[in-house]
């Protein structure tokens, strides 16, 4: 991989390329399912490639190949600076790059049993069990577990001199049960819905969720729904679970920090975003509570690592600081627009695709509260909990969310079962009314596998640390 990265800026520089960095990727990816008692597939991938960007002209060009013999990436490399010329002709400012530092290190995300050394037979009586106990109600008619497992290893170098080695697993599991009854269908998952719950770590990650022991409670809880009271349409207190929290974040924090989105350089696929360089350091974004970081650092995050793809070291940056937009997430190029240097968020999906700027673990900082405190502090209200779906427009201003399961909060305790909860919102207003935050103890980070973005569109696995919040005002039960 070493050798192939040095071969490919050498053949970059020599084509004319004024800058060029190279990325050499090895993956491998397996997945497993269950559904209602049976094995529904088993699916393994391996991919290995390079993915060559270079500066030629002022402009920036790329190529990648899966032949990495040397004409294979002696090829690739003429090609990446002849895409670079040819778009220089429409340039109208060349490119430069913020400063960083040149690293030579070796990276490695924690893993302590390498899932792909557990049988697969393992993993399916895992699976099946835990199938098993969510159907322990004749409610729960359909049933689903799955698990999944990623290897990535990476040689990232430039021409500034930067080479960095770098590897990791990821690995994520989850359960579903499906209760029908009265014309509804009605989902309840664990540890998250959509996929469950990823991190970076080994199969150990996959054992300490207990699956199977938490599939009779989840069963239950699918078949309670059925005769749960609707959600009521009106203006009420929320305190929602972390998992929600953390796509809440995810959806209007997130993405709309990310700096190529203000700038306009994002925006057929995932849309653009409601700031503007000029809000930086001056926008309302929420409450004083509401204090927002980027943190590359978090050991076991899906959003974690040494360096980005940028070769630009991993690092914790604040986004909202006691309510103030105080950062973006940017790249060595899009940095420079707000005078700053990048606080490494560019990243990709495989050798052969281009970095974006990407989230990175992107957290809600935790308060002081218990959660037992803070519903015994809340009068009147809703416990949303488990996202269902969302809806965010183009800008990431106007929102609504619906969970799969809630409770009525009276007189500080939580009373009977609401099915199909959901609330909208304004995403300035909704982070004002943020007055409760729980503690450290409460705060977990969430990982989502699964974030689009892009043209060709590229999937990026992304992280958010959260607590279960409080929020005032939220119009909840939105008409269908």
């Amino acid at each position: 991989m070493r050798e192939a990265v040095a071969s490919a800026l050498e053949a970059s520089r020599s084509a004319g390329a004024a800058y060029a960095d190279a990325r050499v990727v090895e993956s491998r990816e397996e997945k497993l399912s269950v559904r209602t008692g049976r094995v529904e597939g088993i699916e393994s991938a391996e991919s290995l490639g390079i993915g060559i960007r270079v500066i030629a002209d002022g402009a920036w060009g790329f190529a990648a190949t899966a032949d990495l013999t040397p004409d294979g990436i002696r090829a690739a490399a003429r090609e990446a600076v002849a895409l670079a010329r040819a778009a220089a002709t429409t340039v109208i400012e060349p490119v430069r790059l913020a400063p960083t530092g040149l690293y030579q290190d070796v990276w490695a995300g924690p893993c302590i049993i390498d899932p792909f050394t557990v049988p697969t037979e393992e993993k399916l009586a895992l699976l099946l069990a835990a199938d098993e106990g969510l159907r322990a109600e004749a409610a729960v008619r359909v049933s689903a577990a799955h698990m999944g497992f990623l290897h990535i290893r990476t040689m990232f170098g430039s021409t500034e001199g930067s080479m960095i080695e770098q590897s990791y697993h990821e690995s994520q599991a989850g359960i579903v049960a499906y209760a029908i009854g009265d014309g509804e269908m009605l989902p309840r998952s664990y540890p998250n819905s959509h996929g469950g719950q990823a991190v970076q770590g080994g199969w150990e990650a996959v054992l300490a969720l207990d699956l199977v022991g938490n599939a009779p409670r989840v069963g239950e809880q699918a078949a309670a729904l059925l005769s749960a009271a609707p959600c009521p349409s009106e203006v009420t207190t929320v305190v929602i679970d972390g998992s929600q929290v953390a796509l809440q974040v995810h959806e209007s924090v997130g993405h709309p920090t990310e700096l190529d989105r203000v700038l306009g350089d994002e925006a057929a696929f995932a849309g653009t975003s409601f700031l503007g360089l000029g809000d930086l350091d001056t926008l309302r974004y929420g409450s004083d509570l509401v204090t927002i970081t980027a943190d590359a650092t978090i050991p076991g995050s899906l959003g974690s690592f040494g360096y980005d793809d940028e070769g630009v070291p991993a690092q914790r940056d604040f986004l909202v600081r006691e309510g103030i937009l105080a950062g973006f997430q940017s790249s060595r190029e899009s940095a420079l627009a707000i005078g700053r240097t990048s606080n490494g968020c560019m990243r990709a999906d495989g050798w052969n695709r281009q970095p974006l700027v990407r989230m990175t673990t992107v957290s809600l900082e935790p308060g002081d509260w218990t959660f037992e405190d803070l519903i015994a502090d809340t009068e009147r209200g809703i416990y949303f909990e488990t996202n269902n779906s969302w809806s965010i427009d183009d800008r990431r201003l106007n929102f609504q969310f619906a969970c799969e399961i809630g409770w009525e909060i009276e007189n500080g305790k939580l009373g009977r079962m609401i099915k199909n909860p959901n609330y909208t919102g304004i995403t300035p207003e909704f982070w004002g009314g943020c007055d409760a935050i729980c503690g450290p103890g409460h705060w977990q980070v969430w990982g989502i596998p699964n974030c689009g973005k892009g043209e060709p569109m590229q999937v990026a696995h992304v992280a958010h640390g959260a607590a279960p919040a409080r929020f005032r005002n939220v119009r909840v039960g939105v008409g269908r």
